[in-house]
């Protein structure tokens, strides 16, 4: 497995959420928690999550093979996300 997702993946990821209005802000929400601290200090100058934290949660949805993600698990995942402070209360 690559150490990054592909760009591939990453463009059809953003238009899945893109064409989901409603997860806009809790996907910009993820996308700088996940992000290292000090992400604009270094190439590629993006609030990308740990390649290492990636590969984890890869290994652990997907096998031990890892792979890339579909886009609706990302869509599923962002559902997660949004309404977890509503599950918690």
């Amino acid at each position: 497995m690559a150490d990054q997702l592909s760009s591939r993946w990453m463009l059809a990821g953003a238009l899945a959420v893109v064409r989901h209005p409603s997860l806009w802000t809790t996907a910009v929400r993820q996308l700088f928690r996940l992000a290292p601290r000090g992400w604009w200090k270094r190439p590629p100058f993006l609030p990308l999550p740990d390649s290492s934290y990636m590969k984890f949660r890869l290994v652990t949805a997907y096998g031990d093979s890892g792979g890339e993600p579909r886009p609706e698990d990302l869509i599923t995942y962002l559902n997660w996300c949004r309404a977890w402070p509503e599950v918690t209360s």
